[in-house]
């Protein structure tokens, strides 16, 4: 069991939800609206609420409209 938010998570692992936090209402709430088929990358089970990582995407699997440059330059000030 992992617990630090800045774990890199490699292809083939799994992740998922404690036991204890499946019944938290905004564990529910927030994967109620996610749409786990969007990303081709993850495997999800909804039964388990767990997931597993198939592959590390590439820049053009993910269809969020992300402005890199923008970030870029935000961290070089």
């Amino acid at each position: 069991m992992v617990n630090i938010p800045s774990y890199t998570v490699k292809p083939g692992q799994i992740i998922g939800v404690r036991e204890r936090s499946k019944s938290l209402e905004v564990i529910a709430n927030a994967l109620s609206g996610f749409n786990h088929s969007k990303y081709p990358w993850i495997e999800w089970d909804q039964l388990v609420m767990g997931g597993k990582l198939l592959h590390l995407p590439e820049r053009a699997d993910i269809p969020e409209n992300i402005k890199e440059q923008l970030i870029v330059e935000l961290y070089s000030k």
